[in-house]
């Protein structure tokens, strides 16, 4: 069974693609300690099955899935729930 975790905050880049504008992720340990990760780290994560990253809205799970560019570079995003914006890139800045 792979862990359920939610993403509570972002850090982003200056470059104004969608697909690279996130560099790292982020949030609140069960024991209330802070947790960030690189994207690099999260996809390599996810692709291992270790874990499956979330976002709340609305009171619901919306799952984070990899996707690849047009240009064949892999990124993290929100599974299309109907929402504008990205419920990823919505999110707060990291500390």
């Amino acid at each position: 069974m792979l862990n359920e975790i939610e993403i509570k905050c972002i850090n982003k880049t200056d470059r104004s693609s969608a697909h690279d504008r996130i560099k790292s992720i982020g949030g609140v340990n069960p024991d209330g300690s802070p947790w960030k990760l690189t994207v690099a780290e999260a996809i390599a994560a996810v692709a291992a099955g270790k874990w499956q990253f979330y976002v709340k809205q609305a009171g619901l799970k919306v799952w984070v899935i990899i996707a690849v560019s047009a240009a064949g570079n892999k990124y993290l995003k929100t599974e299309n729930d109907g929402e504008q914006p990205n419920n990823l890139l919505s999110l707060p800045e990291c500390p």
